[in-house]
């Protein structure tokens, strides 16, 4: 113990000495006063990504319907409060929308800080997006610029609340906030089968997201065309951070809206082997399988470019609650753009059949 007080200390005297003197105004608030707990959350995160994958690979997915109901609705309902309170704490502080600066608010300063350490605590609890992933088996979700955004958003806001907790650094999480309430929104409703049919903004949803940071990094900027005294190397800092979101998500917009095949109906195939359904796959929209009746939703399916292709051997039929128990050989496909799993189903005893999953 004595040992890990003596390295807390240490570390905690290079981060100050890197950054200078922290903001009395946030000394003793939950998880501050020292880097370590922040640093050991984020490995944590990252380990529980690596040894998830690993548990789930021979497992079949968790549903996890009613976890991610109340999951994002309690992440809807705390930005949306966090929305409010950082618009209400700013208009009772008179904040400069151009530039604004640490110290001259009062009260307010310290109203906007609170909500920001909730911004920040958000951060953490939002680790929980990728473990629902991890458990779902939606592997072609955990992308590098998942991890990046969730790892790096907590450290970075742990450095914001002990040193820019109010000002300037408002501005970015109130637009978060609102984007958060409509994502949030977006993922608990296609939770549920019956609501799917009403989420076809998703991609606009995806470019609100880049307008959030492109905003951020013009309204950042312009302190540094007319400074109020905030922290110069801190606005460089957070534009440079937010142009590597605006690359890393331009770079997933394309992939997945301007190279995604045409929504068309999709005809029955036999398929009998992993390489043939890859191969079927990459091929034009109208020769993709067939159009989903069987859960009767009313949206087709988009056959996506980024997919991921494993067999799943022996699958009882009766646990995924689609007719009598018998061993088949599945061959699941993934889809970061599609609702659901989409499987073929290769039976001994009946033609091979094909469903979407919710």
């Amino acid at each position: 113990m004595e040992h890990l007080k003596a390295f807390d200390q240490e570390v905690n005297e290079f981060v100050d000495y890197m950054f200078g003197p922290r903001d009395s105004r946030v000394r003793g608030w939950l998880l501050l006063d020292s880097y370590l707990p922040t640093f050991f959350l984020t490995c944590a995160y990252l380990l529980c990504i690596w040894l998830g994958n690993k548990f789930m690979k021979n497992r079949p997915p968790f549903s996890l319907r009613a976890h991610l109901i109340v999951y994002n609705l309690g992440i809807t309902l705390l930005s949306m409060y966090m929305l409010i309170e950082l618009i209400l704490a700013t208009w009772e502080g008179g904040y400069n929308l151009q530039c604004q600066n640490l110290h001259s608010a009062g009260a307010a300063d310290i109203r906007v800080a609170k909500v920001l350490w909730w911004y920040y605590f958000s951060k953490v609890i939002e680790f929980m997006d990728t473990i629902f992933f991890v458990l779902r088996k939606k592997s072609s979700q955990i992308t590098f610029l998942h991890v990046y955004h969730h790892a790096t958003m907590f450290n970075i806001w742990w450095c914001v609340l002990n040193w820019i907790p109010c000002g300037q650094s408002f501005f970015g999480p109130t637009l978060n906030s609102f984007i958060h309430v409509l994502m949030y929104s977006y993922y608990g409703l296609s939770v549920i089968p019956s609501m799917r049919k009403y989420l076809w903004w998703k991609k606009y949803l995806t470019q609100a997201q880049l307008i959030q940071f492109l905003l951020t990094i013009v309204h950042t900027l312009s302190a540094a065309v007319k400074p109020c005294g905030f922290p110069f190397g801190c606005l460089m800092f957070q534009s440079s951070y937010m142009a590597t979101l605006v690359i890393l998500f331009v770079n997933f917009y394309i992939k997945t809206y301007r190279k995604a095949p045409s929504r068309t109906a999709v005809k029955e195939t036999p398929v009998t082997t992993e390489k043939q359904a890859e191969e079927q796959l990459c091929e034009t929209a109208g020769n993709t399988w067939y159009e989903i009746k069987l859960r009767k939703l009313a949206m087709p399916t988009r056959l996506c470019p980024r997919r991921e292709v494993t067999t799943l051997c022996k699958t009882q039929l009766m646990s995924l609650n689609h007719g009598p128990s018998f061993a088949c050989g599945v061959t699941l496909l993934s889809h970061s753009s599609c609702p659901g799993l989409i499987f073929a189903l290769h039976c001994t005893q009946e033609a091979p059949l094909m469903f979407l999953l919710q």
